[in-house]
């Protein structure tokens, strides 16, 4: 067996070259890997090896010889515990830099193409932006705790405030632990599947102020709800919507099947410039108001409409995107696997009386065929794609229909590349705008612009 050239506990001496998806550095020893947490490019230090795999070592930071420039001082008290943010040690600065310089690596590794990346668009506050968070409730030594899991970990860090998320969560979750303890409500142990509250989610219109509040509870039942409902809207007016769901599965996935009203309406309202949107407890919608703004607002620059454009938004989601290009277009043609997603996409075109606007549930690859069937002959193809990119058949269903125009948003550098491989012997790339949509992460928004070769 081949001698690796670390050994566990043993310490070492090294330069950090890199920085991965997930925020951790990169050291090398004889060419061997080494991923350190709390590590930036740039610097000299001490790590100790605490994991040896065949291939690569885990590290821990002992000692910082030279610091990056852009290092700083953490805001969060919990952040060293927490796994929710792994940037807070570099400027926001820096992590603009490190997001461009993530998506040009990307492409040139992954996807084999050496171009041209913008500097990425940034905040004025790079915190307090999220307009949804949801908190897992546990109990640590006899104590209601609620808080975001520790980094690979199920074990819950009890939190006192998120400082990336808007203040008024933060303080409804503090009163949902006080209700717990008042009306006795016992928080789901995972391991033994037993008790009842397993999350809540809180989510907020940024325009409009107004909440809505999701139990996730493993039964049916909540004891003295009216009760919580109640002190609920009465502590927190703005509260417009309270919904249970219902998850009895001993499952890692948040949400049931199940759900009921217990207050208010099914929705909660909220604006992307002057476009009116529905959201539901299960609604995707992009947790940074202002940065979307910012993103849709490059995605209707790219689109140059004149009025006359047909437009598909593959991968649609509740319609955001084609709605906010749908006073400028022709036709939008939406396509979504998910269909709630859906029925959210027809009732906000309906909410804005934007009768332009199509909704089809299905694969996109197979929808996109029947479209061209019926003559609909798209001018631009937009997709915002979940995190694993596109399915390889649709990316060779929109080769072979020849769309002039092709908008790819994306959330995740690695798939974009990838697909954008694909793409490019057929499309020539324009732009590429990374946009930081996640402030204190490693995560970042891009959109590629591209033309028909």
């Amino acid at each position: 067996m081949k001698q690796l050239p670390v050994k566990k506990n043993e310490i070492y001496d090294v330069e950090i070259t890199s920085i991965t998806h997930n925020g951790l550095g990169v050291g090398k020893i004889d060419n061997f890997p080494i991923f350190i947490k709390n590590a930036l490019p740039g610097e000299s230090i001490s790590v100790k090896v605490i994991v040896v795999k065949k291939n690569f070592a885990v590290g821990r930071v002992i000692e910082i010889y030279q610091e990056n420039e852009f290092r700083v001082k953490p805001k969060c008290s919990i952040y060293k515990d927490c796994g929710g943010c792994n940037l807070q040690h570099l400027s926001y600065l820096g992590q603009l830099k490190i997001k461009k310089d993530l998506v040009k690596e990307q492409f040139k590794r992954i996807g084999k193409l050496d171009v041209e990346v913008n500097d990425c668009i940034g905040m004025e506050n790079s915190f307090g932006y999220r307009n949804k968070t949801q908190v897992p409730f546990g109990t640590v030594n006899n104590k209601i705790v609620a808080g975001f899991y520790k980094e690979n970990t199920h074990e819950i860090i009890d939190m006192p405030g998120c400082d990336i998320q808007d203040e008024i969560m933060d303080n409804i979750i503090s009163y949902m632990k006080k209700i717990a303890v008042k009306y006795e409500i016992i928080p789901y142990n995972e391991e033994l599947n037993i008790g009842n509250l397993r999350h809540v989610i809180v989510r907020k219109g940024y325009i409009t102020n107004e909440y809505m509040i999701t139990l996730v509870t493993k039964d049916n039942d909540i004891t003295n709800y009216e009760k919580i409902v109640n002190d609920l809207i009465t502590e927190f007016p703005m509260i417009k919507s309270i919904i249970q769901n219902i998850n009895p599965s001993k499952t890692n996935t948040i949400l049931g099947d199940k759900q009921r009203i217990l207050y208010g309406e099914e929705y909660i309202f909220d604006f992307i410039g002057d476009v009116k949107f529905a959201i539901s407890s299960r609604s995707f919608y992009q947790v940074n108001p202002v940065q979307t703004k910012k993103l849709y607002d490059i995605i209707l620059e790219y689109a140059k409409l004149t009025g006359q454009e047909t437009i598909i938004d593959a991968y649609c989601g509740i319609g955001t995107i084609g709605l906010y290009l749908s006073k400028q277009a022709k036709a939008i043609y939406g396509v979504e696997i998910v269909p709630d997603a859906i029925k959210d996409a027809k009732l906000n075109a309906r909410l804005n009386n934007f009768s332009n606007a199509h909704y089809e549930e299905g694969k996109a690859e197979e929808v996109i065929k029947k479209w061209q069937k019926e003559n609909i002959n798209p001018d631009i193809i937009i997709v915002d794609p979940p995190r694993k990119g596109c399915d390889k058949t649709f990316l060779d269903t929109v080769i072979n229909m020849k769309i002039p125009k092709f908008i790819y948003v994306s959330c995740d550098p690695a798939t974009l590349a990838r697909d954008i491989n694909t793409l490019s012997a057929h499309y020539n790339i324009l732009e590429i705008q990374p946009v930081d949509m996640f402030p204190q992460t490693m995560h970042v928004e891009t959109v590629v612009l591209m033309s028909r070769v």
